[in-house]
């Protein structure tokens, strides 16, 4: 794993811990406040999304991730690339 990329598991042990160190972030499909998950990435001081029972589903390998763990909340961010418009271009080529 990459550091600064977020950890997406279903359900994470203790054997898991070793990449707590690199990850930007945490997201499992299970666990709550009092799991290893939890209390790992509060060690660490980095934010945590448990419990969301469809992130390994939803979410792919490489795909840049926005995790507020405030409001409980991972986005998957837009990977397409901007395609910028002419200037002017009001469609109205007569």
């Amino acid at each position: 794993m990459r550091r600064g990329a977020v950890l997406v598991a279903q359900t994470l042990s203790s054997s898991w811990t070793p990449l707590f160190a690199r990850a930007a972030a945490v997201v499992t499909d299970t666990g709550g406040i009092l799991s290893h998950a939890a209390v790992v990435a509060r060690e660490y001081g980095i934010p945590a999304v448990l419990g969301t029972s469809i992130a390994t589903v939803m979410v792919h390998e490489g795909q840049p991730l926005e995790v507020d763990a405030q409001q409980g909340t991972v986005r998957i961010m837009d990977t397409a690339p901007s395609v910028p418009t002419a200037a002017g271009d009001g469609n109205d080529h007569s």
